[in-house]
């Protein structure tokens, strides 16, 4: 297990929900951490305070990781702020609900672009340093709806289940190098996307109610600590989905 105090994090849509929780746990085991947003600036640096006021260090950076140029730009921010990025956390995501019959081509390339290919682009972006430093850990939040079909659509279900195959690939040509690849896959954690989806109900998990963030967390915090665990989902579902 790895001492993460001094190491840097970069947690995409790191400013609410399931991504604040990771960007203050990783900060709470020692990280120094850079919190991606799109759109939510205030959000974001209430997470910064939190992990400054605390003693920790932190940045909050604003980019649309589905746009590879943004891309470039937020890791070499997050670098000049803080240093080298040892632990990507590629967390942004989103859910565009459609029904079946209503599904268009541009729904399904939108949400693929957000959740799977930012994922693809931010990880090509830390890669060569992490090679050169020969330590890393690469971390994608996926969902149960890779494992299921879930309740939002085939767009959304397809692009969690691409990153369980991104996290795979990478693992595999990575694992002699230092540098680890994981996936996350919750189902139904008590954050704005699960209460505004009215399909989202407590009755789909065994244990009975929605998760917490934090408990999502404390996987990622595993993750980025433990060198010998790659390749691996780790399904934090309330038993819906068993492996």
């Amino acid at each position: 297990m790895t001492d993460l105090k001094g190491r840097v994090a970069l947690v995409t849509g790191g400013s609410r929900g399931i991504g604040r929780s990771i960007a203050l746990a990783l900060a709470g085991a020692g990280a120094c951490v850079a919190v991606n947003y799109r759109v939510e600036a205030e959000a974001a640096t209430e997470v910064v305070r939190a992990i400054t006021g605390a003693g920790g260090a932190a940045v909050a950076l604003q980019a649309d990781v589905a746009d590879p140029a943004a891309v470039t730009g937020l890791v070499e921010g997050a670098e000049a702020a803080l240093g080298p990025v040892d632990i990507l956390v590629n967390n942004a995501g989103v859910i565009i609900k459609s029904p079946l019959d209503a599904l268009t081509a541009g729904v399904w390339d939108d949400t693929l672009r957000i959740n799977l290919s930012s994922a693809f682009h931010m990880t090509q972006a830390v890669l060569p340093g992490m090679r050169a430093r020969r330590w890393g850990r690469i971390i994608m939040l996926s969902s149960v709806a890779a494992q299921t079909g879930g309740v939002v659509g085939p767009h959304y279900a397809a692009s969690k289940a691409g990153l369980i195959g991104l996290a795979h690939s990478y693992a595999s040509l990575l694992a002699t190098e230092g540098i680890t690849a994981n996936t996350i896959s919750p189902a139904l954690i008590d954050t704005d996307m699960v209460r505004t989806n009215p399909a989202a109900t407590p009755a789909l998990i065994p244990i009975g109610r929605f998760g917490a963030a934090d408990e999502v967390a404390s996987i990622a915090v595993l993750l980025a600590s433990n060198g010998y665990i790659t390749g691996q989902t780790f399904n934090v579902n309330g038993g819906w989905y068993m492996s």
